[in-house]
């Protein structure tokens, strides 16, 4: 028995979904993604099991009609369950019902306990959802890194919803 082919394909295509949505929304140009010869991603310099993850999400923490509605934001792990989705993510593709995939606290928390992970930072990160490049650049990961600094964070773990 063979498979039957597919059309197209069977997962989301955030490329395609973004391309689609600035047609939609009158842009005269296609969403460009960045690119970077350069990332700077590093090794770590410790075990894993040594290390502390801060959690980025871009689930919001206040409703609002618009991006930028609400800007980045910090709150305790434990506040997690107040979390807004009902912005900009592609509600034919995916759902809500599960907080873990867009703040996988309490998993994080199985794997410090478990010893894999050494400890989450005391607080997550908020990015809401915002189109700028420029001000994601500028702005909004400067900030983030200078919050995760601040909480001694050795591995940023971004989850996207």
């Amino acid at each position: 028995m063979t498979a039957d082919p597919i059309s197209h394909r069977s997962y989301v295509s955030y490329i395609d979904k973004s391309r689609e949505y600035y047609a939609a929304s009158g842009y005269d140009r296609p969403y460009r993604w960045p690119r970077y010869a350069d990332v700077p991603f590093a090794r770590l310099e410790k075990p894993l099991s040594q290390c502390r993850i801060g959690v980025v999400t871009t689930a919001d923490r206040a409703p609002g009609p618009a991006p930028r509605a609400t800007k980045l934001f910090t709150a305790p792990n434990s506040a997690g369950g107040g979390l807004f989705t009902e912005k900009s993510w592609d509600r034919e593709a995916t759902h809500t019902d599960d907080p873990e995939t867009y703040l996988p606290l309490a998993r994080l928390a199985e794997h410090v306990a478990a010893g894999h992970v050494g400890s989450l930072s005391p607080r997550f990160y908020g990015v809401p959802t915002d189109y700028s490049q420029r001000l994601t650049i500028e702005q909004d990961a400067p900030q983030i890194e200078r919050w995760m600094r601040e909480d001694g964070v050795d591995i940023a773990l971004l989850v996207p919803l």
